[in-house]
């Protein structure tokens, strides 16, 4: 499978501690390679799928540790821009006891946000089997949307799928606008990977199992609801599956959700029946947390294949 994906490059630089809030003096640590697509990318190429990345980082050693880590696990970065007037991306956040985390984001006005419809490759998208769309990265600005919207067209011309996470992130803008703005590219996903918070924002809905079956009606075929330590659901409009979680000590949960995205599609490949692709995506999604940085606990196949086999063994005990 050849999958493209654009948007956000950034470091992250995190608090050492929970329940440290970022308005006080404190130790931070990182930097840590960052950026909702890009921890998708790098664990997806990982997983052994062809991955190719439009983004802009900045000339300096910020986005030089970026591309190296993405250039060494795989991923096709000849549509990562260095930029020489702006400077790489950073986003800090802390996290809390009840699992909640606080960002504060320079993107926008940083090489982040430099991405436009002319970043965009004809000869390369329009020979993806997937388009990985990113809704922190629609939300940005102007033009890293309009970005997307011809990546979108491209590939659906090219005959390709699309898929979406909304990772939504208030931060970056309201929920009505970003209903609005996510309404389009909902309509042209096969696979939509919300969690429960996202679905009620794009259907305005407050119950799942009827913001899943709206979602549904829209045009998707599948909607992979995240649920954290809980799991995930997958419905179609043949069924609903619940996938249990794997137990693990979290560390650092920052990209959890981009590598379940990444395992779903590395399961699709691979031909596996939806719910051994659901068991798969939560999988990598659990060993993601295991490490701190959001990129560290990205793991390879085979880690996955073996984790998922000593899980076995221990129910088989049980």
């Amino acid at each position: 499978m050849k999958v493209g994906c654009l948007g956000e490059l950034l470091v992250e630089i995190m608090r050492d501690r929970v329940d440290e809030p970022l308005g006080v003096p404190g130790i931070f640590v990182g930097p840590f390679p960052s950026g909702a697509p890009a921890i998708f990318a790098d664990c997806l190429a990982r997983l052994g799928e062809e991955v190719f990345f439009v983004g802009a980082v900045g000339n300096d050693d910020f986005g030089t540790l970026i591309v190296e880590r993405l250039q060494k696990d795989g991923v096709d970065i000849s549509g990562i821009k260095r930029l020489n007037d702006f400077t790489t991306g950073v986003a800090f956040v802390t996290y809390f006891s009840d699992g909640s985390r606080k960002f504060i984001y320079h993107i926008s006005r940083a090489a982040s946000g430099q991405i436009f419809p002319q970043d965009v490759p004809d000869n390369v998208f329009l020979r993806l089997d997937f388009l990985h769309v990113m809704g922190s990265s629609m939300l940005i600005n102007d033009q890293c949307r309009e970005a997307y919207l011809k990546a979108l067209k491209l590939v659906k011309q090219g005959g390709g799928k699309v898929s979406f996470d909304p990772n939504f992130r208030p931060e970056l803008l309201g929920k009505e606008r970003a209903r609005e703005l996510f309404q389009p590219i909902l309509r042209e996903s096969a696979v939509v990977f919300p969690t429960a918070e996202e679905i009620t924002v794009l259907t305005d809905e407050s119950d799942v199992d009827r913001a899943c079956a709206k979602v549904l009606s829209q045009g998707p075929e599948i909607v992979a609801l995240k649920k954290g330590k809980a799991g995930s659901v997958i419905y179609t409009k043949d069924g609903k599956w619940e996938i249990p979680a794997f137990p693990v000590e979290e560390i650092d949960p920052t990209g959890a959700g981009d590598c379940y995205c990444a395992g779903f599609l590395a399961g699709l490949a691979q031909g596996l029946p939806l719910q051994e692709v659901g068991r798969l995506a939560n999988a990598v999604g659990a060993l993601a947390v295991t490490k701190k940085g959001p990129m560290e606990g990205a793991p390879t196949l085979k880690e996955v294949r073996d984790f998922m086999a000593r899980a076995e063994r221990r129910e088989h005990r049980c």
